[in-house]
């Protein structure tokens, strides 16, 4: 694969390479200015067990300091006009954006999505989303549209908005996809997950969006964190070339993409270049 020197590769499939190991042993082999869009959702620091090479549950400075420096060759490996997305709690994705700044990667949005997963916190509000950052490497190269399919009401049928009035003007693909995602269903079925993992995986609609928003068929995809392989499947359904790095669950991102189980599930959204 274009990019990665002298590392062997755990999984190799026409569009991608899959290493088992950790990011910060990959990431320096691979070229400077390489990669079109980079996709990360590494552990929260929640304490967590995942496999037994991943510790969940440092010091926050011990956390950032080990983000910082992922993050930083991260950045240095995305291509000039690339993009970074970065998937994590808000308490994290405050400081790790403004380091992406430091670095001189260029805001684009602080994407919400909802997805309760936790119970009230006494205290609290309700934690019911996950901050997706969005970066580029200077002026976007590529940014498609996307557009949602216009909301119904699951009983009638009916339109759930009228839109002040203008419904007649509005594009018929849908409207422009919104900052906040209210729309991402959890995955619980196993066949999406491995049963070692005691997290859930992501939706293949966070990653299809993604990677649909920033890249084109061919262009480069590199996840670090690699999980349960939704980045891969979507890549290899979305036909984008792609570099993959996980430390604990290689075995089961092997078999997820050789046994079938390459499914998306963008449920009507419509991508404009």
């Amino acid at each position: 694969m274009e990019g990665c020197k002298e590392r062997s590769p755990f999984f190799v499939s026409d569009l991608g390479v899959l290493f088992s190991d950790d990011c910060l042993n990959i990431l320096p082999s691979i070229k400077d200015d390489v990669v079109n869009t980079i996709f990360a959702d590494p552990p929260f620091n929640l304490g967590k067990k995942y496999g037994r090479r991943t510790n969940d549950q440092k010091s926050e400075l011990e956390y950032i300091g080990w983000c910082h420096q992922w993050l930083k060759q991260c950045v240095r490996i995305i291509k000039p006009g690339g993009a970074l997305f970065l998937y994590n709690l808000p308490k994290w994705n405050i400081l790790l954006g403004c380091y992406l700044a430091e670095l001189g990667m260029e805001f684009r949005h602080w994407i919400a999505i909802e997805i309760s997963a936790c119970l009230p916190i006494p205290g609290r509000l309700h934690p019911s989303h996950y901050s997706l950052l969005y970066y580029t490497k200077g002026k976007p190269a590529v940014f498609r549209r996307i557009r949602t399919p216009i909301q119904k009401c699951r009983h009638c049928g009916g339109e759930v908005k009228d839109y002040g009035g203008h419904r007649g003007a509005m594009n018929p693909n849908g409207v422009t996809l919104k900052d906040v995602w209210t729309d991402i269903p959890p995955v619980r079925h196993w066949k999406y997950k491995s049963k070692e993992r005691q997290s859930n995986a992501l939706s293949s609609k966070i990653l299809d969006r993604v990677i649909e928003m920033s890249t084109r068929p061919g262009d480069l995809v590199l996840d670090p964190f690699g999980g349960s392989g939704t980045t891969f499947a979507v890549c290899e359904a979305r036909r984008r070339r792609w570099i993959g790095v996980e430390i604990d669950f290689a075995e089961d991102i092997k078999k997820r993409l050789t046994t079938g189980l390459i499914q998306i599930h963008n449920n009507g959204d419509f991508v404009e270049d």
